[in-house]
């Protein structure tokens, strides 16, 4: 049995196609990732742009194809960006025509469950114990705490690379300022949440791959090196500061960091350091399985559907 899993993100359009073996275990036949780009703007208005949907709409195209040519079924979600754009129906028509399915929009809540299954399905020794489990978006960080498998607690935040960097830094180089605001907004949304005082922390998506990529100044991306990957708070340290003290140019030619991430991985990665230091943890355990991973898990029988 294959899948083919569609996630459509505030920056990132990714596929998963996936297929369950006889053994039970699930093995990746393509994936691929595409900076697209819908919600930007997220920090204002939330309208699509036309530009930015016609290339997500292309980029689905392709995944389409790729789907077809496989013989795997496609199941295609949206989250923040979809979530909060008042024009979302402009992309989402074509889009299902394009993909011969809807686009489901899910919850921050549904976002937060397949970011958990895919985290307990790729790391279920962690999972037996108390977990926290972070996935940064474009628009959007589900937070998911629980315990010996179970969820506790689980919660989506307005805080995102995309929406982060609209809504504080301007200037290029970033002003210290700019970093300080940016970290006491964080911070004020994360202080309600119930962190465990002792638990792995896991983190998923593209700001936080693209972190441990740098760490390791891996110069073409390799899932092997950046899944399991522990990304230790004094490295994450050292990439903010790197990245903080770099500008567009500069950014665009570090090793590890897609160019097309530059502008907003910095804002991303204040986030997730404000996350690890609000968690009292020592680091990160480095997940490249995102919601597509636990949406596949879930349509490959290893996962109970939540609404």
């Amino acid at each position: 049995m294959r899948v083919a899993t569609i996630d459509i993100g505030t920056n990132t359009t990714l596929l998963l196609v996936a297929e369950r073996t006889e053994d039970g275990l699930v093995v990746p036949l393509a994936e691929r990732a595409e900076i697209t780009r819908l919600g930007r703007g997220i920090g204002g208005d939330g309208l699509l742009r036309e530009e930015n949907v016609a290339r997500t709409l292309q980029v689905l195209a392709s995944y389409a194809d790729e789907a077809r040519a496989l013989q795997a079924p496609v199941f295609a979600i949206g989250t923040e960006g979809l979530r909060r754009a008042p024009n979302a129906a402009a992309f989402l028509q074509p889009a299902a025509t394009l993909l011969g399915s809807p686009v489901k929009v899910i919850s921050g809540d549904r976002e937060a469950h397949l970011t958990f299954l895919a985290a307990k399905q790729s790391f279920p020794a962690e999972a037996e114990g108390d977990v926290v489990v972070i996935d940064i978006g474009g628009g959007s960080t589900e937070i998911i705490i629980a315990t010996q498998g179970a969820i506790r607690f689980r919660q989506s935040l307005p805080l995102g690379s995309v929406r982060l960097t609209e809504a504080f830094i301007r200037c290029d180089p970033p002003r210290a300022d700019e970093a300080r605001d940016l970290a006491a907004h964080v911070n004020d949304l994360l202080g309600p949440v119930p962190f465990p005082v002792q638990s792995t922390l896991i983190g998923t998506a593209g700001t936080v791959t693209t972190l441990a990529a740098m760490a390791q100044d891996l110069r073409d991306y390799d899932p092997a090196a950046v899944h399991g990957f522990r990304l230790t708070r004094e490295a994450l340290h050292a990439q903010v500061l790197r990245l903080g003290r770099a500008n567009q140019a500069e950014r665009e030619q570090m090793a590890g960091l897609d160019p097309r991430r530059a502008d907003v991985v910095y804002a991303g990665a204040i986030l997730l350091e404000c996350l690890v230091k609000q968690a009292a943890a020592d680091g990160v355990l480095v997940s490249d399985r995102g919601i597509r991973w636990g949406l596949a898990f879930e349509q490959l029988g290893l996962g109970i559907s939540a609404s």
